[in-house]
């Protein structure tokens, strides 16, 4: 089996079988995404304890890499702490629209690689970095609510955008 052939099958076996889909009704944060090229749609929650992701979901509807790249996105950042998130999405960022460099991204992180070949289909890859740029601006939006939280007690952050 070539390479190209093992990445088609991970992101075919994240989207016939996604990790982590549903909601988390106790999310500390909501975020929809939305890729009006193609009508992909993601929503995001994120639950976050001790500056990590202590879980993390997501609903939507769209093609399959937008789909699968969510699934692998949750997976790779599940129980990593915020600072290791952004760093993750950094490395995913870099690989899918920068230099195309893999260096960042960890040995456990190597079924992300697949996601590398849509960059061969410039159309597609807004459809695998829509579940990526939704966690960076989730992300983005809990650190503003958590410092916005610090300077005047509230009942704790909780954001929904529609971006």
């Amino acid at each position: 089996m070539s390479l190209s052939e093992l990445y088609k099958e991970t992101i075919l076996d994240h989207y016939q079988n996604p990790r982590n889909r549903g909601r988390l009704d106790d999310a500390d944060i909501a975020n929809r995404g939305h890729n009006p090229l193609c009508g992909d749609e993601l929503e995001l929650f994120l639950r976050i304890q001790d500056q990590a992701i202590a879980d993390i979901a997501f609903t939507g509807r769209g093609c399959s890499i937008s789909q699968a790249s969510a699934s692998m996105m949750t997976e790779a950042v599940k129980g990593r702490s915020l600072a290791d998130a952004q760093r993750i999405y950094e490395a995913v960022k870099e690989m899918m629209v920068g230099s195309g460099a893999t260096d960042d991204l960890e040995e456990d992180l190597e079924d992300l690689l697949a996601l590398q070949g849509i960059k061969q289909f410039p159309v597609r890859v807004k459809c695998a970095v829509l579940a990526w740029n939704t966690l960076k601006e989730s992300l983005d939006l809990y650190l503003a609510g958590r410092k916005e939280a610090e300077s005047r007690p509230t009942t704790g952050p909780m954001a929904v955008h529609e971006g």
